[in-house]
């Protein structure tokens, strides 16, 4: 395995994800972030943060496996929502959670969560940002 996740005993352990990734591997991707677009580049999810927390994800999923890496391989997201607060942040575990079930994996990657004005196209609420490593 090329990433381990860690909760430290001398740090908040959070439910959502883990604060720490040991990452072992000679390759690094880096993904685009991904926002709730289909492959024809129509917005999935319009006014729904948990449906486009989903697609992000299952789009991270489809680039993962176009460069034959998988949800185990990610050591670090960046989240990016428009007009963060607590339900906000909630509908997006509901819509990770999804997609999780969905492909059958985990995501308790160390992330970060900002809260921004907007991103770049009308109706898009979030974006992931990620990195993987590969031996």
């Amino acid at each position: 395995m090329t990433v381990t996740l860690v909760h430290p005993e001398r740090v908040n352990r959070v439910d959502v994800h883990h604060q720490v990734a040991v990452a072992q591997g000679s390759r690094i991707v880096y993904l685009a972030g991904q926002v709730s677009w289909d492959t024809e580049g129509n917005l999935v999810g319009r006014d729904d943060v948990a449906a486009q927390a989903e697609k992000c994800y299952l789009n991270i999923a489809a680039a993962l496996d176009a460069v034959g890496a998988k949800a185990a391989d990610l050591a670090k997201v960046t989240i990016y929502i428009v007009d963060l607060d607590d339900v906000k942040a909630e509908q997006f575990v509901v819509g990770r959670e999804r997609a999780a079930a969905t492909l059958g994996v985990e995501f308790q990657q160390p992330s970060t969560w900002i809260g921004v004005t907007s991103l770049a196209a009308p109706g898009y609420l979030v974006e992931v940002d990620a990195v993987a490593v590969l031996t």
